[in-house]
């Protein structure tokens, strides 16, 4: 049998081997993508398209001949920006997500890719405009996302994985929940988040702060007292016990109780009983206790200012709440859900948005006051800028003075986010827009630099 003289033996070029295909064949190629393809005209209106593309829009080519690409997407979504960059550079635009209208008239997100088109003769004829439907892969990304929060708890750190997990295996039982951590941590919220996660969600949660009250309030706050019980009770008052009945009752610094109300304490958790300051009648109560510490409790089981008995019970299941400094990867993470939540309690418009070089201070800072201080920090900065865009220099000057001189990596801040958005632009900037050397700062390619470049819109000064 002898060989078509047509076809080389060795490595054919993409240009050679299309030149040898009939256009029925690459119609039939371009027929069976799974992507849809558009063809555009340099007015970026649109000239044809294959079927998937007609599938993912729910429309036919006759219906959208002429249509602008740009009624397709809505703005602010339309990739104007993109497509025009294709006609005036001749460089594809690859990966460029944003939201269409689909089939159905439902909402939904595609992935775009852009090649210029040119007519035979090397004139410009338009632009072909790939797109992928990616919405099942953005909404597992989004379920993905709400993975790294559990109530007001936020991280995704190995370490508040876990917490998150155990908040969840814990919350069903009864059990006495201790919680440990430093200052800061927000020992508050993992205890909330166990009221929230149990049978108890719909009743009450009440706090008491411990260290705030002498051992005598302390007990009339805990316990209530009758009529007379103590100079100054001139009636009969409800403690924090029977306001917790059916819920949670959180006993912030239980480190600091003295081992009168640790006996006292003792009894409830035993008896599920209390007797106001003053009465000796017994009252029944149905409260789940979680408590919280910063001390070393070990410690103060040798030195016997905490009692044994009562240091067991109150520890059948222990949370600990690692430090800031510990998990620095979920700083930019807090960083965009604290300023949301300041800006939604301030009623402010934005979000503001944070630097790169300010990113980078926050991410090498050591955070003694852990999270509340960099609640604190970002408030101090929000006051400075006056909601505009946050700077390094907009930042407490103790938290200037502790960071780190290397740059922050852009793997260490999640995708499609403010942070990265911010490291991108500072990045340009420090670049003087020269992608290439950008690129190498960040670590990343020039084509996934170009890529979310579009993607956020970014320009030059």
């Amino acid at each position: 049998m002898s060989k078509d003289p047509r076809l080389s033996s060795g490595p054919v070029s993409i240009e050679a081997f299309l030149g040898q295909i009939r256009i029925e064949t690459i119609i039939e190629i371009i027929t069976a993508l799974n992507e849809g393809v558009l063809a555009l005209d340099t007015g970026l209106r649109i000239l044809t398209m294959n079927p998937t593309a007609e599938l993912i829009l729910g429309r036919t080519t006759a219906d959208l001949a002429g249509t602008p690409v740009c009624d397709l997407f809505g703005d602010p979504s339309c990739p104007q920006d993109v497509l025009a960059e294709t006609l005036r550079s001749g460089e594809s635009i690859i990966d460029f997500q944003t939201t269409i209208d689909l089939a159905g008239g439902q909402r939904g997100d595609v992935l775009l890719r852009s090649v210029p088109l040119h007519r035979q003769d090397g004139s410009d004829l338009g632009v072909v405009l790939i797109l992928g439907d990616v919405t099942e892969i953005t909404d597992l990304r989004k379920r993905m996302n709400r993975q790294h929060r559990l109530g007001n708890l936020v991280g995704r750190d190995r370490k508040m994985r876990e917490l998150f997990q155990l908040i969840t295996d814990v919350g069903d039982s009864n059990a006495t929940v201790l919680i440990r951590g430093e200052s800061g941590t927000g020992k508050e919220l993992v205890a909330r988040a166990v009221h929230d996660a149990s049978g108890r969600s719909q009743g009450p949660f009440v706090q008491v702060n411990c260290s705030a009250l002498s051992e005598t309030l302390l007990e009339s706050e805990l316990f209530g007292h009758v009529r007379g019980a103590y100079t100054g009770a001139v009636g009969d008052r409800r403690g924090r016990f029977e306001e917790a009945d059916g819920g949670t009752l959180f006993l912030d610094e239980i480190g600091d109780v003295s081992p009168v109300v640790q006996v006292k304490l003792l009894r409830v958790l035993q008896e599920r009983t209390i007797e106001r300051v003053g009465d000796n009648r017994s009252i029944p109560v149905d409260v789940r206790i979680v408590s919280a510490t910063n001390r070393d409790l070990d410690t103060l089981l040798a030195t016997g200012r905490l009692r044994e008995d009562f240091y067991y019970r109150i520890k059948v299941v222990s949370l600990s709440i690692p430090p800031l400094r510990d998990r620095r990867e979920d700083i930019p993470l807090l960083v965009t859900h604290l300023l949301t939540a300041i800006a939604r309690r301030d009623r402010q418009g934005e979000v503001p948005v944070v630097s790169g070089d300010a990113m980078a201070a926050l991410m090498g800072y050591s955070w003694p006051g852990n999270v509340r201080e960099l609640e604190n920090a970002l408030e101090h900065a929000l006051v400075l800028s006056r909601g505009g865009r946050i700077m390094a220099t907009h930042l407490p000057p103790e938290i200037l003075a502790g960071r780190r001189g290397a740059q922050v990596a852009l793997r260490e801040v999640p995708l499609h986010s403010e942070a990265e958005k911010t490291l991108l632009a500072e990045a340009l900037s420090r670049a003087g827009w020269n992608r290439s050397r950008a690129a190498r700062q960040l670590g990343i390619d020039r084509t996934t630099l170009w890529r979310k470049i579009r993607e956020y819109g970014l320009k030059a000064d």
